[in-house]
């Protein structure tokens, strides 16, 4: 069983920046695809990005390349997702994501962290 906690959601003006983080709790993170999704309000939840378990592979949706940055700590059981130059369509509930296979999520998620993007 593994569970996943999000932090560092928030308001912020289009331009800037915030950090998210996954904490998780259980043995089998640090051998597993890590990931970041997202539903915007009145729409389904999309994939954003994803880290390899040992951090050589990273994969991201085009609507947010160039952009975010996806790393991982496997001591610290954490993965990070540092978006910058946000956009109002960002706003979203993000959601953290472990088991991933290619684009498709995994078994387990956080509970999800709100961003908003407004001025």
């Amino acid at each position: 069983q593994v569970q996943l906690v999000e932090s560092g959601g928030g308001l912020v003006q289009p331009g800037g920046s915030l950090r998210l983080s996954c904490t998780a709790s259980g043995r089998t993170f640090s051998s597993s695809t890590a990931g970041w999704f997202r539903q915007p309000p009145g729409k389904e939840r999309e994939f954003v990005a994803s880290i390899s378990w040992g951090a050589t592979i990273a994969r991201y949706s085009d609507s947010v390349k160039g952009r975010f940055t996806i790393s991982r700590d496997n001591a610290k059981k954490t993965v990070y997702l540092q978006m910058n130059t946000l956009k109002p369509e960002d706003t979203a509930v993000y959601y953290c994501n472990t088991g991933l296979v290619a684009y498709s999520p995994g078994d387990y998620w956080g509970q999800g962290t709100q961003v908003t993007v407004s001025s």
